[in-house]
């Protein structure tokens, strides 16, 4: 049985256009709740501060501003709840033996903690490849992008034809085991497939055991070939389904994949600003960068970026990847031209509003901020 952790005050019955959706770069967030799932797994649920509704695509993922000690932390976490419950957003979260940012959560927040975040972002997103039939595909905790899919489609069309496989050490630790079983009754075309790969004393178990292959994922989804595939975890895990499906024929063009590991940026090295701020005389054919909220002035070198620059003078814009995927040091930019190569961690749409990832992106002359 799950332990849970509950907030105690019950707040105004409001409809939805009677309250403005969350706005990342002014509103805090307020924990309801924390619950564990399975071992060193919590999910934490977080309604807006002073009210508001949440507006997200199922599988994004949403930045958390840790305040803890030594500096802030930035962790970036997939949504696992969904938008057709708007009023709340949940993250579920496992703790690895080397977690820094996630032992932090886990010690620190509890319900009326008040938390910062951004986002959210992302585009493994259900929304964006709709289809008659899906196969989800998980190992882990990157079940959690999986189950907010299937929690808006359990809702909105639960007749949807789903197969859903998640991987495992062992079965106690199949995150959201009891509740999948429940949307199985509840949902007529839904499939279940669980696959520990050992079993122990704690949870019977007397299903398929191991590590996926093509026998495994056949008899799970013999008819995976004609699926829309969305999976998730570990970069071996999806190497080795990806390496499956490919090698079956399937057109790839229908196989989606969520990692927060990203390509490089550049072939140039990121190397930090030199001097703090130099004087223009000084600065060469180095580019200015005026921060407007701040009234700061910084000069990047034609291999540095806007958050390197930002950094060398003090001027505070957050920043989780650095690598142009989760989309946290996105900021607007007034004037000038920069040179940006990101992982998809801003959309055409923002670019053409003049937005920027700070991260992956380098002046090619003089450019104003609002930072």
């Amino acid at each position: 049985m799950a332990k849970v952790q509950l907030m105690g005050s019950v707040p105004a019955a409001l409809h939805i256009d009677e309250m403005k959706p969350w706005n990342s770069a002014r509103q805090m967030l307020v924990c309801t709740g924390v619950v564990d799932e399975a071992p060193d797994v919590k999910t934490f649920t977080f309604a807006v501060e002073g009210g508001g509704w949440f507006r997200y695509l199922p599988g994004q993922f949403i930045t958390v501003e840790l305040r803890a000690e030594g500096g802030d932390l930035h962790r970036t976490y997939t949504i696992s709840s969904s938008p057709s419950r708007p009023y709340a957003i949940a993250i579920t979260i496992k703790a690895q033996p080397n977690s820094i940012g996630t032992r932090w959560m886990f010690d620190n927040i509890v319900a009326g903690s008040r938390v910062r975040a951004y986002g959210p972002s992302g585009h493994f997103t259900l929304s964006r490849n709709l289809a008659k039939k899906y196969l989800f595909v998980s190992a882990g905790s990157g079940i959690t992008p999986m189950m907010s899919m299937l929690r808006w489609l359990a809702d909105c069309a639960p007749g949807t034809d789903v197969t859903f496989i998640n991987s495992s050490r062992r079965p106690e630790e199949i995150i959201f085991r009891e509740e999948l079983e429940l949307l199985a009754t509840r949902m007529p075309n839904l499939k279940l497939g669980f696959l520990p790969e050992s079993r122990s004393g704690v949870t019977p178990w007397a299903g398929l055991m191991g590590r996926i292959d093509l026998q495994k994922l056949t008899m799970f989804a013999p008819d995976f070939l004609d699926r829309e595939i969305f999976c998730c975890g570990p970069d071996p895990f999806m190497k080795a389904v990806s390496t499956i499906v490919k090698a079956e024929g399937f057109d790839m063009a229908h196989y989606h994949q969520e990692s927060f590991g990203a390509t490089a940026l550049t072939d140039v090295a990121q190397k930090p600003a030199n001097d703090d701020v130099l004087a223009g005389e000084e600065a060469g054919n180095r580019h200015k960068v005026e921060f407007l909220g701040t009234g700061e002035q910084a000069f990047c070198a034609g291999d540095q970026t806007v958050l390197v620059a930002a950094r060398s003078v003090s001027v505070r814009i957050p920043a989780a990847c650095e690598s142009g995927l989760c989309g946290t040091c996105k900021v607007k930019k007034r004037s000038g031209e920069v040179e940006m190569h990101h992982n998809g961690g801003i959309s055409d749409a923002e670019i053409a509003d003049g937005y920027i990832l700070a991260c992956c992106s380098r002046p090619l002359g003089t450019i104003e901020i609002e930072a």
